[in-house]
């Protein structure tokens, strides 16, 4: 094992491939950026919970560079360290170089998928989400299922038996999923603006917000037809391919992405109320470097709060509610929108709005992270109800389904009276009444 390199010596000669291949290797550069200051560790979630410096982004950087550089292979550890990362991009945040670490992540987790060999369970696992939720016909019918599991009683029997606790991957997923009710009536494929127009916007209806958030598109939908703006709702559209390139398939996140960027085409601005969403949705340039057309989509993506709070719609009513922020990750470190949430908050007559200490440490939703990592998924959601707690608010916002999901499972299981909801939803009680 040869002795690391200088970065001075690096720039003498051609990136290095090492333990990696030539599809999609970790960006060598973005590797070098790193200049092992440590500004980060505070800032990340799994350094907070394990204090092990492997688990932190400049020791999983170190790992990057010593792969890359033949050091070490892709091997156990190696994978434990690159498994445990949320991809909150909280570092990203934090840095002062600029380094990239969520779209190193990314491509290192591209190679490990594609060339280490897995558990049986994990493999199960990723044909069973990464399978069901880019097809509509297979995610309506598994819809239909939890819908029974939940009315037939078979949801308590399994809890009171205690034989999920043999699986604790399945009963992650058991835990994160809510109530369902019937089948939602799915949003109109042009809605008209009031007053004046601003443009149009062809919505992302997304995957999980279709299936278990419907209110959040209804609202969203309709507050931004209020604002002034043709909305679209292309029939064509499916999942964005977040899920895949967090789990390391970009193959099938690059065949998603293809169809979006079709789908999406031709409206003045792309808009998500889904965080990881839309930070897979800016980032399809470096997904697709060779598309035009995935690069201009990229740069026309907005997160619904930042036109909302451009252009609010009237009238609005007071809400007289105690509300506390918590930040999705991949909105406040994966697209920089941090304002635009609150700004939207506090034009809501009657709000009153508790700052939430760590707003945007991550809750341990991370796509599917607490799926895979149960554990320390449920070691940040405690952090994150301590704090919510510390507020005294009525109402959690946060503007991803993963969160709202972490979140309503969380309250739920301490017994706190206290509910999550996605901004938007707040906005339209405001503008519309309860509904």
């Amino acid at each position: 094992m040869g002795e690391p390199v200088t970065r001075a010596e690096a720039a003498l000669h051609v990136a290095p491939q090492g333990a990696f291949d030539a599809v999609d290797p970790p960006d060598w550069e973005g590797i070098l950026d790193c200049v092992h200051c440590g500004i980060c560790l505070p800032a990340c979630p799994t350094y907070r919970v394990l204090g092990q410096e492997m688990d932190s982004p400049r020791g999983r950087l170190y790992l990057m560079r010593a792969a890359a550089e033949g050091r070490i292979g892709l091997s156990e550890n190696f994978v434990l360290h690159m498994d445990r990362c949320l991809g909150c991009r909280g570092c990203e945040t934090a840095c002062p170089s600029g380094v990239p670490f969520g779209r190193l992540l990314e491509e290192v987790r591209g190679q490990i998928e594609r060339r280490v060999p897995r558990p049986l369970s994990r493999r199960l696992l990723g044909r069973l989400i990464l399978g069901t939720f880019p097809n509509r016909r297979r995610l309506a019918l598994a819809l239909g299922l939890l819908r029974l599991y939940q009315g037939s009683g078979l949801r308590r029997l399994a809890r009171a038996s205690g034989v999920l606790r043999a699986f604790p991957r399945l009963a992650a997923m058991e835990r994160l999923l809510p109530p369902l009710g019937g089948a939602a009536a799915a949003v109109p494929a042009r809605l008209e603006p009031e007053g004046p127009s601003r443009g149009t916007v062809a919505l992302l209806t997304g995957c999980v917000q279709t299936l278990l958030f419907p209110e959040v598109n209804a609202a969203t939908a309709r507050l931004l037809a209020r604002a002034g703006y043709t909305v679209l709702t292309p029939s064509g559209q499916g999942c964005c391919g977040a899920l895949h390139v967090h789990w390391g398939d970009r193959e099938a996140a690059r065949r998603l992405a293809r169809v979006t960027v079709t789908a999406l085409g031709g409206a003045d601005w792309v808009v998500t109320n889904a965080a990881g969403c839309g930070t897979a949705l800016r980032d399809y340039g470096h997904l697709l470097p060779d598309d035009p057309a995935a690069r201009d989509l990229s740069s026309r993506v907005r997160d619904v709060t930042e036109l909302l709070a451009a252009a609010l719609p009237e009238p609005r009513q007071p809400l007289p509610l105690t509300v506390t922020y918590h930040e999705p990750c991949h909105l406040a470190h994966g697209q920089r929108v941090r304002e635009a949430p609150r700004a939207l908050l506090r034009a809501i007559p009657g709000l009153r709005i508790v700052e939430l200490p760590e707003s945007d440490l991550c809750c341990g939703s991370a796509g599917v992270y607490n799926l895979l990592e149960p554990e320390i998924a449920g070691r940040l959601l405690a952090l994150k109800l301590d704090r919510i707690v510390e507020t005294g608010a009525e109402v959690v916002v946060s503007g991803n389904p993963g969160c709202l999901l972490q979140l309503r499972m969380g309250l739920a299981e301490r017994g706190l009276a206290v509910r999550a909801h996605h901004p938007v939803e707040l906005l339209a009680w405001s503008v519309e009444g309860p509904r």
